[in-house]
């Protein structure tokens, strides 16, 4: 009986790929889920929906719209199916899905692919109108015509005009690689290049510590700062006696280095845990991501309230590596961030630091009410505001 019913249902699924309703292979993709739930079905629904003519392809594609990673794979290759055995593709239909911002991101980076592959001419006429969409997807052609004219500019001895061009790219870029690029271009022409400003990455922090971390057990315990902040209150450190010390870095890519607030013999204080505090004030009330950069275990909190941690060491580190949605408050929020050093004494752990920054999902960032200007850059890139401080044994 158990045969008989998947056998139907396959043949149902079949009939209606093959017809012009695919709204049950699609359905059945999107109902798939994480450790295999509904995969033999969406294996199923998946030959069926390979075999669909290449109208159906601006219907696939909208399915992505709040699809969950597995089923967009899934509708992803169904879509590479099609596309992969006909030239003759809707490529008006496809134009007018990539026009519409509100379908999924990587749908319409898929949908453009498609043209471009097909008729790069008519994908070329598409990309100057993608310099500032909100699909980060569809911007790097943009911007990437954008730098070349840059390019051209310069070599033929305009560097006034070279460098406006750039600065319109740099206002656009969101990959990390093009605004190096782009940077490298603009200082060369002799241009500043306010990285930290770009980013959105919050310069200006309090930092206490250092706590214990013995046998890793800092993460989970509950430290003063977590309870209340208090900048003015010194509590019992790992050590001795501990209290909160402004901390201003000049990184232009964010990084908060807390083995300068609190360096230790060798290369750095290990088995340890160092809280920083900052504020920002925000125009108005708005959802927003918190995108941080660590390779050490952490905590955050947002006006109190713990918003995500991870108990993971050395694993890498990369701009961007979390993205935390939050809800600003007008005016005052809180932030908080608990930083953990471990016990491992190779080279690539030696690093206990950070780097976080507030913007949209596009990575556009969103700016302090208040951001005081970016700092100078100083000769280790990290200055504590008092340097004055005793290395902690």
């Amino acid at each position: 009986m158990r045969f008989l019913s998947t056998h139907l249902i396959a043949l149902a699924i079949g009939f209606a790929a093959n017809g012009a309703d695919i709204s049950g292979p699609l359905k059945t993709i999107r109902a798939v889920g994480p450790e295999g739930k509904g995969n033999a079905a969406a294996a199923q629904a998946w030959q069926s929906l390979a075999q669909a003519k290449p109208a159906a392809l601006p219907q696939i594609l909208a399915a992505m719209d709040g699809a969950n990673p597995l089923a967009a794979n899934w509708l992803r290759a169904a879509v590479d199916s099609i596309a992969g055995r006909t030239k003759d593709l809707p490529q008006m239909e496809l134009m007018k899905f990539i026009a519409d911002q509100k379908h999924d991101p990587r749908a319409r980076r898929l949908a453009y692919e498609l043209i471009k592959n097909a008729n790069p001419k008519l994908a070329a006429k598409l990309i100057p109108g993608l310099l500032n969409d909100p699909s980060v997807e569809l911007r790097r052609d943009a911007v990437q015509r954008v730098m070349d004219e840059g390019a051209n500019l310069k070599k033929t001895n305009k560097p006034d005009l070279a460098q406006k061009q750039y600065r319109i790219a740099l206002d656009a870029a969101r990959d990390i690689d093009q605004i190096k690029k782009i940077t490298s271009a603009l200082r060369a022409l002799g241009q500043k290049v306010d990285l930290p400003h770009h980013f959105g990455f919050l310069m200006q922090w309090s930092v206490i510590g250092p706590f214990d971390n013995t046998d890793r057990a800092g993460f989970a315990k509950i430290f003063p700062p977590e309870n209340k902040i208090d900048l003015t209150a010194n509590y019992e450190g790992k050590t001795d006696k501990v209290e909160w010390s402004p901390f201003v870095t000049a990184n232009e890519y964010g990084m908060v280095d807390i083995n300068k607030a609190y360096p230790g013999p060798g290369d750095g204080l290990k088995e340890v845990t160092a809280f920083a505090y900052t504020e920002y004030n925000a125009d108005d009330a708005r959802a927003v991501e918190l995108r941080l950069g660590c390779k050490n275990a952490w905590k955050i909190w947002h006006n109190g309230k713990l918003i995500f941690g991870r108990d993971e060491y050395h694993r890498g580190m990369r701009i961007d590596q979390y993205k935390l949605n939050v809800q600003l408050t007008k005016g005052r929020n809180t932030l908080l961030i608990k930083l953990c050093q471990n016990e491992q004494e190779q080279d690539w752990t030696k690093e206990w630091q950070f780097q976080l920054r507030v913007c949209d999902p596009t990575g556009t960032a969103i700016l302090a009410a208040d951001r005081p200007p970016t700092p100078k850059t100083g000769t280790d890139n990290n200055q504590p505001a008092n340097p004055t401080r005793k290395p902690r044994k």
